[in-house]
């Protein structure tokens, strides 16, 4: 009975173990996602700056069929 009793408290101990490492690494990963996303963002309005910017230069280019 002692020996299952140790073996389960260990057993439990490595659970606990795995419980932290794992909500440690959640963390990680959702602060990552975080980032990303905000990178993402700020990439996005940089390409809708240019785009702005290269439909202002398309509409300024002479007509030369004339």
């Amino acid at each position: 009975m002692e020996t299952e009793l140790k073996s389960l408290e260990e057993k439990v101990f490595l659970l606990l173990r795995l419980y932290q490492d794992t909500r440690i690494e959640n963390k990680k990963l959702r602060e990552e996602l975080a980032d990303s996303y905000a990178q993402c963002e700020k990439l996005n309005e940089k390409i809708h700056v240019a785009a702005g910017r290269l439909e202002t230069l398309l509409l300024n280019i002479p007509d030369n069929e004339k």
